[in-house]
Order: C-alpha cells, then sequence, then structure tokens
C-alpha cells in the first residue's frame, strides 16, 4: 500500500509542476480586460466600440473615406446579410398598399398634399421594379467602429469629431452600450456579426459604403504624365485647366525628375506650347536638337549675351511707367546679388542711379516706350552714373569688375539671343560656381521681358531651383514669376533636389501654394519630414516616397492626388534619357558602326 501511495503521490506532483508552452496569444493579449457600459478597459488602454443606425435617403460616394483618413487608431466591420428578394418583395407590397391607401383617403378628404409620402410612394415602387427585373438585390447591413484611446477624455474627443463628420452627412451613429464585448468581437477579423444591429439597404447605397476612393485624373484635353498606380488609368492633363498652371517637383538625384520633365516638354511641344529651360547641367540640350529648339550655353566665355538693363514692351493693357519702375526694383535687386549687399544709404544712391541711367538713355516714364529698345543702356553707363554721385565710391569699385574685369564679357554686353522656337534652354553648367545665382537671375529677368512682351501659352522650367532660393532677392524674384504668370499665360515649373534649402526659404512654401501641380517622386530618408510636413503626406504615402521605385511617386493636381508612374515610348525614351550607361553603350555602337563604314 506505501509504494502505491508513493507512486499515486509523485505523478500528481509532476502535474502540478507541469508548464504549458508560451504561445503568441499569451505575448499580445492584455493582462487583464475589464468590460464596462460604454467601453473596455485592457490593461490601461481603453476602446469603445459605435454602430450606426441612421442613413439619408440618398448616400455619396465613399462617404466613408473620411473617417478612414482621420489619421487615428480604428477599426471598422462591414456586414452585408442577403435578404430573400421574395420575402421582401412581399412586404414592399404590403408597405405600398398602405402608403397609397393613406393617399388615396387624404384625396378623398381633400386634404393638403403630403410630398412625403407621395416621395415614399414612388421610391418604393422603383424599388419593386428594380427587385422584380433582379438589377437590385436587399441587405441587412451593420456598420461597427471601435476607436482607441489612452483616456476617456481622448476617446470623447474622438468621438465627438466622429459624429460631426457623419452627421454632416445626416448620417447618425450611437455607441453599443452594455454590449461593447460583442461590438469590440464584431469589429475584430473573425467575420463573426455578434452585435446584429442592422439597417436594410439595397445595393446602390451599399455599394457607397467602400471607404476608398480612387481619384481618375483623365481628361480630354492635355498630355499624358503617367500611369495611375491605382487603378492603372492614364493620367491625361492640361495644367492650364487649373487656377494656375505652375508646377513643382521634388526629388531625391536619380529618382527619375529630369525624365519627367523631359517627357513633359516633349508632349507639350506637341500641343503647340513654347517650352523655356533654366538649365544649369546643360542636359537638356540634346532635347533641344532633337526637337528642333535653340540652346544658349551661357558662361564669362560664351557668345551669347543678356543684357541686365534690358525693357519689356509694354501691352496694350500696361502703363509704361508701370513697366519701367518694376525693372528699376528688379536691377536694384540684382545689384543687391551682384555686389554682395547693399546697405540702406547704398541702396537708395543704386536706385536713384538706375533711375538716372535710364533717364540718360531717354527711357523715362513720359518718353515714348517704342523708342526704349534702340536706346538700352549697360553696365557701364550705370558706372559712368554712380561716379557723378556722392557717396557711391565703394559702388563704384565693386561695380568695376563687372565693368572692366573678368566679368565684363557676360554682363557688360548688349543683347544677342531670341526666344524665336518653341523650345529654348539656357546652359549655364560652364558658368562660374559663384556666378551660378546671379545668371539664372538675369535669365530669369529677361525671359519674364519676353514673356510680358507677348502674350502666348508658355512654360518655364527652372531646374535645380535652390540656386536661385539662396539669396532673398533671387527667391522674392522666382516667387513673384510663380504668382503674376497666369495673367501672362505662362506656367513655371520649379525643380529642385534639396528640398531642406527650398524649405528653408522664406518663398519655399508661397512657391508650393503657388502651384496648382505637384509631383513627388523618391525622395531622401533626411528630408522626407519635411516633405511629409510640406505636403500634408499620411505616413502610407510619406513610406511610399521612401520605398518606391525609379520614376515613381504622387501626382497632385489640385485638391486630387495618384500614386503615378512616369511612362514613355521607345523613341521618346531615346531622346529624354539621360542614363550614363545607356548613353555610354549608345556611344560605343555608335563609334563602332563608323569604324565598320
Amino acid at each position: 500500500m506505501a509504494s502505491l501511495f508513493g507512486k499515486k503521490t509523485g505523478a500528481v506532483s509532476e502535474k502540478l509542476f507541469e508548464r504549458d508552452t508560451l504561445t503568441a496569444k499569451d505575448i499580445i493579449a492584455p493582462a487583464t480586460v475589464k468590460v464596462d457600459s460604454e467601453y473596455l478597459d485592457m490593461a490601461g488602454r481603453l476602446a469603445t466600440s459605435m454602430f450606426i443606425f441612421s442613413y439619408p435617403r440618398y448616400l455619396t460616394s465613399a462617404w466613408l473615406a473620411p473617417v478612414i483618413n482621420m489619421g487615428v487608431p480604428m477599426d471598422v466591420a462591414l456586414f452585408a446579410h442577403p435578404v430573400d428578394t421574395g420575402l421582401v418583395l412581399k412586404r414592399l407590397r404590403r408597405k405600398v398598399t398602405e402608403v397609397e391607401s393613406e393617399l388615396m383617403e387624404k384625396s378623398e378628404r381633400g386634404l393638403v398634399r403630403d410630398p412625403s409620402l407621395e416621395t415614399a410612394f414612388a421610391d418604393l415602387e422603383n424599388l419593386r421594379d428594380a427587385l422584380q427585373t433582379a438589377q437590385e438585390r436587399m441587405f441587412k447591413v451593420g456598420v461597427y467602429l471601435n476607436i482607441y484611446g489612452e483616456t476617456q477624455e481622448e476617446l470623447l474627443r474622438i468621438k465627438t469629431e466622429l459624429r460631426s463628420i457623419f452627421e454632416s452627412r445626416l448620417i447618425y451613429m450611437k455607441p453599443a452600450l452594455y454590449r461593447q464585448k460583442e461590438g469590440f468581437n464584431s469589429s475584430l477579423p473573425y467575420g463573426k456579426d455578434l452585435l446584429q444591429s442592422h439597417t436594410t439597404m439595397n445595393t446602390g447605397p451599399l455599394s457607397s459604403l467602400f471607404p476608398f476612393l480612387s481619384f481618375d485624373l483623365s481628361s480630354n484635353e492635355g498630355i499624358l504624365y503617367g500611369i495611375n498606380r491605382h487603378n492603372n488609368s492614364l493620367i491625361l492633363f492640361d495644367r492650364f485647366s487649373l487656377e494656375n498652371a505652375n508646377e513643382v517637383i521634388f526629388a531625391k538625384s536619380g529618382s527619375g525628375k529630369s525624365y519627367a520633365v523631359k517627357l513633359e516638354i516633349l508632349r507639350s511641344l506637341m500641343t503647340g506650347v513654347d517650352v523655356v529651360v533654366l538649365d544649369p547641367e546643360n542636359e537638356y540640350k540634346p532635347l533641344c536638337e532633337a526637337a528642333g529648339g535653340s540652346f544658349f550655353d551661357i558662361s564669362l566665355g560664351s557668345e551669347n549675351h543678356i543684357n541686365p538693363f534690358d525693357l519689356p514692351l509694354p501691352r496694350e493693357d500696361e502703363r509704361p511707367d508701370d513697366v519701367l519702375r518694376s525693372n528699376v526694383i528688379n536691377l536694384v535687386g540684382l545689384m543687391r546679388l551682384m555686389l554682395g549687399g547693399l546697405t540702406p544709404e547704398e541702396d537708395s544712391i543704386m536706385d536713384r542711379a538706375v533711375t538716372e541711367t535710364y533717364a540718360a538713355k531717354d527711357i523715362t516714364v513720359t518718353s515714348d516706350p517704342k523708342n526704349w529698345q534702340a536706346n538700352i543702356p549697360l553696365m557701364q553707363d550705370l558706372e559712368e552714373v554712380l561716379l557723378t554721385m556722392e557717396g557711391a565710391e565703394s559702388l563704384v569699385r565693386r561695380l568695376q569688375k563687372f565693368t572692366k574685369g573678368t566679368y565684363a564679357n557676360f554682363f557688360n554686353q548688349h543683347s544677342n539671343i531670341s526666344l524665336t522656337t518653341n523650345l529654348v534652354s539656357f546652359g549655364i553648367r560652364n558658368m562660374e560656381e559663384g556666378l551660378r545665382p546671379l545668371a539664372m537671375y538675369i535669365i530669369m529677368r529677361y525671359i519674364w521681358s519676353v514673356v510680358r512682351s507677348v502674350l502666348k501659352k508658355r512654360i518655364l522650367v527652372v531646374d535645380e531651383a535652390w540656386w536661385i532660393m539662396q539669396s532673398e532677392d533671387g527667391a522674392s524674384f522666382l516667387y513673384g514669376i510663380a504668382k503674376r504668370s497666369r495673367k501672362y499665360y505662362l506656367g513655371v515649373t520649379t525643380i529642385t533636389q534639396d528640398v531642406g534649402d527650398f524649405m528653408r526659404s522664406d518663398y519655399g512654401r508661397p512657391i508650393i501654394t503657388n502651384s496648382s501641380l505637384q509631383l513627388l517622386l523618391k525622395q531622401s530618408p533626411a528630408t522626407i519630414d519635411v516633405v511629409q510636413k510640406a505636403f500634408n503626406l499620411t505616413e502610407a504615402e510619406k513610406q511610399l516616397l521612401l520605398e518606391t521605385g525609379l520614376g515613381e511617386g504622387i501626382f497632385f493636381a489640385g485638391q486630387k492626388h495618384v500614386a503615378i508612374k512616369v511612362v514613355a515610348s521607345p523613341t521618346e525614351h531615346e531622346i529624354v534619357t539621360t542614363s550614363p550607361k545607356e548613353l555610354l553603350a549608345r556611344e560605343t555602337a555608335k563609334r563602332a558602326a563608323e569604324d565598320r563604314g
């Protein structure tokens, strides 16, 4: 007996000390769950379940999308239980009889007509016809929401925001009182409708519950920008159909921004739009040659010259004094860049000197603008005026570098170029790095003068815009063009890979807000937070821009934005590609063909 008792005791002891294997459930499950009438408390994390119980007569597409995009943790469960059509038709027949009887009774008694009853009768008849011909089906629909928060105050704030969104659409919801456990489990991916709070709907309204809306940017006019990655449709768009035709493009180096811009230029040319490019790296030269455009090399030793004192011809709707005054202000801004800044006294002297330089050539507010072009002054004429002015000695010394020194060949010459072709590119790769912002400013002033003189549909492309954004005067001038471009049928395309420098300027964000088109391609992790804040991106969109492939990103057009993939035909690709590997292979093949010949 003792030995048997000992064995039994040992078996019991071993069973007492056995432990189950640790599973994933043990890791993710909360330590405690408290079920309250209005919420669940899962070890300090609160959750509350709600359901929609009332809908308006009509529902718009994707009315649930604003809730999905609120940016708060949330579970949404949609249940649709089919209802037997025969049973529904019987009930509708009874209801139609009741409504028709009531209408007849009111009519016989001579009462005023009841529009609500007449509308209900028409709706019931239409639904009966649709069900009878199998165009519609009926469903019992349940829409449940679980929201989360750290405190009851946070839950209340989210519920208030939800109610505001729903009730603005005449949709009403309420919490699952004393049924929080069933509501919570119904919103989990079990596929179990434990709450059973339903509203009867037919197929049409039910389809509006789908919360995701894929924007379509296809139109009858415009050019192809790429493929809509949401639904594989074409993104066909006319930038001039928006409130302004400006565009900004942000992308890291090598992500395909120049490729996308060149495709846009090529396709815009085919629609009769003129394009002018400010090209810091001379990479648009092959495109100019292929499209029959003009390429101007802008450097200290170049034969192409632009006179900073050039004036636009006033149009019929412009006053000559406004044109002259605006040009004087811009020239003083250029002088600040050229001379390394001006003191308030020097600024005043320079303003007076520029005005007197024009006046010495009979260019005044009272003279005939038709004679202005024959008398345009040079930088040396400004120097001569400054020599006669008191307190201008320092200005003269600094200016002589541009009139007699190394820079004179570029800054002290009459303009000898013109924008006569449909595509014009100004290449400044050979310009000394320190003078690039100056060169870009002067070129933009020249382009702006031509744009203001002749009204024509044009696009101005400013590549590597961070160069001009380095100075306040340059950034201010670029912003001024972007702001006023619509009046002159101009669309400004601003491109940069240095988002940080661009956004640090006081004019960076205003340029973005004055651009109806925006293209974001792959971004650097170092600048993605700046881009996210500037364009109000979601976390998913932020991640997309970090992981996206070459030529892929997000395309904004007004209030719509879609994921885009830039595509080109083989012929277009051959013209616009800047891939060193492809260009080298092409050059090697060309040399081999010449050797064989």
